[in-house]
């Protein structure tokens, strides 16, 4: 079981005079997969920005903390995974070159063991030395989660993680969500029910609106 835990405290967002969420609260302090549903366009990429320290607040806090103590910001990377289809991979690398990059870039060791064990459960090892650019961008989105798990966080936050995949990349996402679900908290930013369906809880932003 985690020893993390990341709480919303009375979060508000807004851009202009366009409310996004207003009074948002919820704290996840228990290995699990939890849900942030909603319509297209009413911030669920916004929240998971802010609680990955990408985004600030416009009143509020996010508060993350490992084993009750609050983890400073500029720290944030060394627990958190981050996958979403907006992040970029550099298309001249290979896999295993763009990920020994990011690991240079986190400051943390490259563990190929954890690195291969993931490249073959998202079906990539014979594909790790081609260059990026002749993946399919369903491939492409493989690669995103082994960047994101690769330094075994404890918060793993996973923005529409099934677009662009197959249903064999579907059933390798699903099956490591229940994996790391049952050590780590797993945050899931989606509309689709088969995704929202892995949740033990789901935070509803329709009801953050006024």
């Amino acid at each position: 079981m985690t020893n993390y835990s990341v709480e919303a405290l009375e979060l508000n967002k807004s851009f202009g005079r366009r409310l996004i969420f207003n009074d948002l609260q919820f704290r996840f302090d228990k290995s699990g997969v939890y849900g942030i549903s909603g319509p297209n366009g009413s911030g669920k990429s916004t929240l998971v920005k802010i609680i990955a320290g990408i985004l600030g607040a416009s009143k509020g806090k996010i508060v993350h903390k490992m084993n009750d103590q609050e983890i400073a910001e500029e720290r944030l990377h060394d627990h958190i995974g981050f996958v979403s289809p907006y992040l970029v991979l550099y298309e001249e690398f290979s896999t295993y070159e763009n990920l020994k990059l990011f690991a240079e870039i986190r400051g943390v060791k490259f563990n190929k063991e954890r690195v291969d064990y993931l490249l073959n459960k998202f079906l990539l090892y014979k594909r790790k030395d081609d260059l990026l650019k002749t993946y399919s961008s369903g491939m492409k989105q493989r690669v995103k989660f082994i960047f994101a798990l690769m330094h075994s966080p404890q918060l793993i936050i996973l923005d529409e993680p099934t677009s662009n995949l197959d249903d064999e990349g579907k059933n390798s996402v699903y099956e490591l969500v229940r994996e790391e679900g049952q050590k780590n908290i797993v945050l899931i930013a989606s509309n689709e029910k088969n995704d929202l369906e892995l949740c033990n809880d789901i935070v509803y932003l329709e009801k953050y609106k006024n």
